[in-house]
């Protein structure tokens, strides 16, 4: 599985074996408000079980940091085919999508998938 082999490469997390997958679909106006993500069971939030998530289509501009307040939040771009993971430490830090940038999907993934304009994300976790 794609999320297991992202977990194996990154040092410093524990392994999961995720049993949740989420799949958001923002389109070229969508954003998600800083939150946390803490639905999963006391023990896999306790051990700090990383969530992976997996970037497709365009690019969005996402944010991090340790509270709700944008402006104080660091913003990195998340192209296709990213991937990124926060365990441990970072398990519970605010974080959401500002917004997405339109037409910067890969040539290819259009051509060959006839992906729409937006982006889709998909998030594993562990419950």
């Amino acid at each position: 599985m794609i999320a297991q082999t992202a977990n194996s490469t990154a040092s410093g997390f524990p392994q999961i074996n995720p049993d949740i997958c989420i799949v958001n679909y923002y389109t070229n106006s969508g954003k998600l408000g800083l939150h946390q993500d803490k639905d999963e069971s006391e023990s896999s939030l306790t051990k700090g079980l990383p969530f992976i998530s997996i970037s497709i289509g365009d690019t969005a501009e996402f944010l991090f940091g340790n509270t709700r307040d944008k402006d104080q939040a660091t913003k990195i771009n998340l192209e296709s085919g990213d991937v990124l993971i926060l365990g441990g430490e970072s398990r519970l830090l605010f974080h959401g999508v500002s917004h997405v940038k339109t037409d910067t999907a890969p040539s290819w993934l259009k051509e060959e998938t006839g992906i729409r304009p937006g982006r889709i994300n998909l998030t594993f976790r562990q419950y």
